[in-house]
């Protein structure tokens, strides 16, 4: 059975999101703080977590970074209309999506079920390796190598420099990157793209500023370049 972790210092809100997301048949632990979400988090190792930014004894932005040193969960966070950085900073930690407060209950399980469809809807059905001049893929062992260095990428960003390869040398959109990585049924911003290419470029160029391989093809997409091995 699917657990999620619901991560809110407003008792209303855990209360709420919980019975809700009961009644969608997934078991529910709740926490009203960053220290005592960590706790639940590494006992019961849910398989989403709903995190508001706003916590008491630490933040759901430092909430999330020991989470991503420890797993890729997947994370949904819980922002105030005016935190427009915090959102920006969440996805670029590792966050999978957001949703400002106030929100509607059912949107919320709506987009849990999207996320939670996304390991299922992202293969881009090829576990063949991707072999290049500097850049080597193996999906089935999940590994990068850049020459002989290996680069560490979280399973979204994988897929999405897997993405790209399995389609080097054409431009991508933001939508068609979003279909294929994220799924058909993914609720947010298309930014989050932007947030993930740059943090790829961060891991795998040598110089991220002046990228080789990710390359933006402005009012386009996105594409991969590199040598035929």
């Amino acid at each position: 059975m699917t657990t999620i972790l619901v991560v809110d210092d407003e008792a209303n809100i855990r209360s709420l999101v919980g019975a809700y997301l009961e009644a969608e048949g997934y078991t529910v632990h709740l926490a009203a703080d960053g220290p005592g979400g960590l706790a639940v988090f590494r006992r019961y190792k849910p398989d989403l977590v709903v995190l508001d930014v706003m916590l008491p004894g630490m933040d759901g932005l430092e909430v999330l970074q020991q989470m991503r040193r420890e797993s890729e969960v997947y994370v949904l966070m819980l922002t105030a209309r005016s935190e427009e950085a915090d959102r920006v900073v969440g996805l670029t930690v590792g966050a999978d999506d957001y949703l400002t407060k106030p929100f509607s209950p059912r949107e919320l399980v709506a987009r849990i079920k999207a996320i939670l469809r996304r390991g299922r809807s992202a293969s881009t059905g090829d576990d063949a390796p991707l072999v290049f001049a500097h850049v080597h893929i193996d999906p089935q062992r999940h590994q990068v190598r850049r020459g002989t260095e290996n680069i560490a990428l979280t399973a979204l960003e994988f897929k999405l420099l897997q993405t790209l390869a399995t389609y080097a040398g054409m431009v991508l959109s933001r939508e068609q990157l979003i279909e294929r990585v994220w799924g058909y049924d993914f609720y947010g911003d298309e930014r989050v793209v932007d947030v993930h290419i740059g943090r790829i470029r961060q891991k795998l160029e040598a110089d991220a500023a002046n990228p080789r391989h990710v390359l933006t093809v402005r009012g386009v997409g996105y594409k991969f370049e590199d040598d035929p091995a």
